[in-house]
């Protein structure tokens, strides 16, 4: 039934070894993963940066809440613990669903505050939208216009310029 953008980060650990573990979870519905790029902490500075990467993926019999119970089950995979007293802290793998399309094309749209799409904070954050244009360069945020644009535009242009991409880090295990 859908096609969804996920959003992967993690600054505990091994970085790159559990957005790798993600990939690999995801390899049956897998279309395509965004290079890496090293990003700083948002939301909460005082914890170490974060590697990042956005994934299209896609399932013809996934409903939104498949897609969010796939994210949640990465996390937990991963040995995310959430601390319910810091809610931008450092964590070992955080997956956000950030859009979700019907099979038709058309952007799913929910207020439901355990899966609002499309994300309510995607246009505020260069870390989501930069590692998006990898994999849709052309793609618009349903709501909210074009990526480039929104990357362009202040003040997301500013907290664009520091992303680092890492092409020394590859997604796959091998």
């Amino acid at each position: 039934m859908t096609r969804a953008v996920l959003s992967l980060g993690s600054n505990l650990g091994d970085r790159l070894g559990h957005l790798r573990a993600a990939v690999r979870d995801l390899g049956d519905v897998l279309l395509v993963a965004s290079g890496v790029y090293e990003t700083p902490p948002w939301g909460d500075d005082d914890q170490p940066p974060y590697l990042n990467a956005a994934l299209l993926v896609h399932d013809a019999a996934a409903t939104p809440r498949d897609w969010l119970d796939r994210a949640r089950a990465l996390e937990e995979k991963a040995g995310r613990v959430r601390d319910p007293d810091r809610r931008f802290g450092p964590r070992t793998l955080d997956v956000d669903v950030i859009a979700v399309w019907s099979e038709e094309g058309e952007p799913v749209v929910s207020d439901d505050p355990e899966l609002t799409l499309p994300h309510p904070r995607a246009h505020m954050r260069a870390f989501v939208l930069r590692p998006w244009i990898d994999v849709e360069p052309y793609a618009r945020l349903p709501g909210h216009g074009w990526l480039t644009d929104l990357l362009n535009a202040e003040p997301l242009a500013s907290d664009a310029l520091a992303i680092s991409p890492r092409p020394d880090l590859r997604l796959e295990s091998n």
